[in-house]
């Protein structure tokens, strides 16, 4: 990122408190059951059985609570475009469907969605987002899925009407503020979402104890794989204290790659340039684990370990039985516990 492009987001993003202060953990209880015969550790999952010398971590809903921000900003952007919506539980079902890492792409499926029910298309979202998780996840594979129930004619109604152009800047206006999409994006934003951005509304969740561990004690590489764009990253980075100690070339966002979570590529270039052997990467989406599961096919020579935390979107006994059923390596309340698990091996 440019120096003055840098300071001009500090020096805008500065002018907002964080709003909620301190994020707690999520409320989970209950353990998952692993799919292999190991050892349990107290978490209810399975030990790493290697030293770890890197830890990746995800931004949204590891290190910042995004719940009402991201996630506010794909129900309002529908909303606003289309005047109908899903309802914020229903996020969820897409991320556990997998390929929506990329917010865009899922408040498009989202609006697909709506617009195919005004068409005929009569499933449930229940039933909409498990057939696009047959088929292989992501955006695509909810087209096939609208074209399939409601036949071309229909579906092209649909597309006529579909303009996720329209939709992406909806969410940037919503998402960053009046500022910041000035800024970022180069634009004047609408009269009636000049507004303060959702970024405002993110609490920490990482806390110094943990970020200092994670920098000075643990003894690792560290690095970051995000969905967001470098940007948008760079402002949580600082605002957990990390942008100036995890440096650009530690770190993934979307600017980086085209292939998103859960392509392996992102996670087996950083344990490359980390040169490491075995590499722990925290994720709160059950795309984050199979991204670590990915990593090891494409990248035998090393060890990944996809570590689910429960301040994200899955919670409580269910969320830990579905990383689980991803076969995670460990499943924690939190990005905070890392310490305590890693300090067990």
């Amino acid at each position: 990122m440019g120096g003055f492009l840098k300071r001009e987001i500090g020096r805008l993003y500065s002018l907002r408190p964080i709003r909620d202060g301190m994020t707690t953990n999520a409320n989970g209880d209950g353990n998952g059951n692993r799919n292999r015969n190991r050892n349990r550790n107290r978490n209810g999952t399975a030990p790493l059985e290697a030293a770890v010398d890197a830890i990746v971590l995800d931004i949204d809903g590891v290190l910042v609570d995004v719940a009402d921000s991201y996630r506010r900003a794909i129900i309002e952007s529908v909303d606003t475009v289309y005047g109908r919506t899903i309802r914020k539980d229903d996020i969820q079902q897409f991320k556990d469907a997998g390929g929506f890492n990329n917010d865009w792409e899922l408040t498009d499926a989202a609006a697909l969605y709506v617009l195919a029910t005004g068409e005929g298309y009569d499933a449930s979202l229940a039933e909409f987002t498990d057939e696009i998780a047959a088929a292989g996840g992501g955006l695509e594979a909810a087209e096939s899925a609208v074209r399939d129930g409601i036949g071309a004619q229909a579906t092209k109604r649909v597309t006529d009407r579909w303009n996720r152009e329209r939709l992406r800047d909806v969410f940037q206006q919503l998402y960053l503020g009046e500022e910041l999409y000035q800024a970022l994006e180069s634009g004047e934003p609408d009269d009636d979402l000049r507004q303060e951005g959702f970024i405002h509304d993110e609490p920490v969740i990482l806390d110094e104890e943990t970020r200092n561990w994670l920098l000075d004690e643990a003894g690792v590489s560290v690095g970051v794989l995000t969905g967001r764009p470098e940007a948008e990253a760079e402002i949580a980075l600082d605002r957990v204290g990390l942008a100036d100690e995890i440096p650009v070339e530690h770190r993934f966002t979307m600017d980086d790659w085209e292939e998103g979570k859960p392509h392996p590529r992102a996670l087996t270039t950083l344990a490359e340039r980390f040169d490491a052997d075995s590499v722990i990467f925290v994720g709160d989406t059950l795309d984050d684990v199979r991204t670590a599961t990915n990593a090891i096919e494409a990248d035998p020579s090393r060890e990944y370990h996809g570590i689910g935390v429960l301040t994200g979107g899955l919670t409580g006994a269910e969320g830990r039985q579905k990383y689980a059923d991803e076969d995670a390596a460990a499943v924690l309340e939190s990005v905070n516990e890392l310490p305590a698990l890693l300090a067990d091996e």
